[in-house]
């Protein structure tokens, strides 16, 4: 029998706008250039309120990374993640790092006036397992 759920992992993140806003005026911020990558800063600040934006993207990326962990991946730089819209505006997840190129994964991003959230959904093809990987550090 196999246990399919090795190869499905979930993470959920929220997080205050407020916390962004003094973000929102300087994309050469160092929190801002650590954390996104250049098309993240660019489609966020092009926005009319670019905390809500950084926000989502920030519950995404850490909704991705406790996901990823809970495949049995560590040492994840948030840089190796990217929110980007598909040409139909739905919001889709790039994973940089080729350790990565298996997963598939899924998000849904939502805010309000006050917060913002991100609900992930990653897994590996049914042949795979995160321990196959030999990128992987146990």
């Amino acid at each position: 029998m196999i246990n399919i759920l090795k190869n499905i992992s979930i993470g959920t993140d929220i997080e205050n706008i407020k916390r962004f806003e003094k973000y929102s005026s300087n994309k050469e911020d160092a929190f801002i250039l650590k954390i996104y990558t250049k098309s993240e800063i660019e489609y966020c600040f092009s926005r009319n309120n670019p905390a809500k934006h950084l926000a989502a993207r920030f519950c995404a990326k850490e909704a991705v990374y406790k996901a990823l962990c809970g495949l049995g991946f560590v040492g994840i730089n948030f840089k190796e993640i990217e929110i980007y819209h598909d040409k139909n505006n739905v919001p889709q997840i790039k994973l940089l790092n080729k350790k990565f190129d298996n997963i598939c994964c899924k998000v849904s991003l939502s805010h309000n006036k006050d917060n913002a959230m991100a609900s992930v959904l990653l897994y590996l093809p049914l042949s795979q397992t995160a321990s196959q990987f030999t990128a992987i550090d146990h």
